[in-house]
């Protein structure tokens, strides 16, 4: 169930780039999803983050059901931070709505070094795309929560309807534009939850279309990889890290342990400009402890969605999201 509340935005900036307009939101949304109830107490050191890692990738051992205790309703009214943008020649007919993936926040789709030489942005706005790109729930400048029964990845699906069903009826706040086609563009656990929002809204039967189409980006079905990334990734306790760096997260937000994880999770060998990961490490956002358990669930049903769907995965990607077991 999802429901957008009207009340309380805040624009926080708005700003005119290189052929494009673009807007900073912060959208209020009310939603309620069926989480999972974990018995774990959110690890508060990075000794107990390691112990938790290490469970959690343990080879023919299932942490996540071990723990498992059942399911409850999580409800809430959040807000999510937003960027709005439309080529300058107008906002055309179709939006893109980009789900950012473990590790980043919005900035990853206009990443902004060398004149935003990186930018996926930038490209799409080109080629006369609007483009929605977001934190997601519980990450970055959206509502942070409790990290181990809330913040997991059937609330951060449900959110993300939210968002999509204000943006393809124009009633999302701030933002008045229509559009014919509305388009989903996941990065990784994004792909994860652009799958889920697809699969959830077949499942009901009902013939809505929440999407016109979906790009998942560094998705796979191959679970053997999950193990890499969890322990390539060298994870702390994101509020050990130095102020500005992690000081905003509660235990049981667990951050990169350093720019040689973040190269080796997400950057392949002489395949990269060195600033680009000086400054993905620099700005880089932590995972909850609840996320890491659920990882999965969104798309561990099958999917009856009928429309265009492209799956980008590199040669050697070692990203979380390639499938890993977990509580549906």
């Amino acid at each position: 169930m999802v429901r957008i509340g009207l009340p309380g935005l805040v624009v926080v900036s708005a700003a005119k780039l290189a052929s494009c307009q673009c807007q900073n939101l912060t959208i209020p949304i009310s939603i309620s999803s069926q989480n999972s109830k974990f018995n774990l107490t959110a690890p508060s050191s990075n000794i107990e983050v390691t112990n938790f890692i290490l469970n959690l990738a343990q080879q023919g051992n299932n942490f996540t059901e071990d723990i498992a205790t059942g399911y409850a309703t999580v409800s809430g009214n959040y807000s999510i931070a937003a960027q709005y943008c439309t080529p300058d020649a107008g906002p055309g007919t179709a939006l893109q709505v980009l789900t950012h993936g473990v590790g980043f926040d919005r900035s990853y789709w206009d990443f902004p070094i060398h004149d935003h030489n990186y930018s996926y942005v930038a490209q799409a706005l080109e080629r006369g795309y609007s483009t929605f790109a977001y934190d997601r729930l519980g990450i970055g400048q959206s509502s942070h929560g409790e990290p181990v029964n809330e913040i997991q990845s059937t609330l951060e699906v449900a959110a993300l309807r939210a968002l999509t069903t204000g943006l393809r009826s124009a009633t999302l706040p701030g933002i008045t534009d229509s559009y014919a086609k509305v388009f989903h563009v996941g990065h990784s656990f994004g792909s994860i939850q652009t799958y889920g929002l697809t699969a959830e809204v077949a499942a009901e039967g009902k013939g809505e279309t929440i999407s016109d189409g979906i790009a998942l980006t560094g998705f796979s079905a191959a679970s053997q990889f999950v193990p890499y990334f969890l322990f390539g990734g060298q994870f702390v306790s994101a509020p050990t890290l130095p102020a500005g760096a992690g000081a905003s997260y509660a235990n049981g937000y667990l951050a990169a342990g350093s720019n040689s994880s973040v190269q080796t999770n997400f950057f392949a060998p002489g395949m990269f400009d060195p600033e680009v990961l000086a400054a993905a490490a620099r700005t880089g956002q932590p995972v909850t402890v609840g996320e890491l358990l659920t990882l999965a669930a969104p798309a561990s049903k099958p999917n009856g969605y009928s429309g265009p769907v492209l799956v980008v995965t590199g040669a050697i990607s070692r990203q979380p999201s390639s499938l890993m077991r977990g509580t549906a």
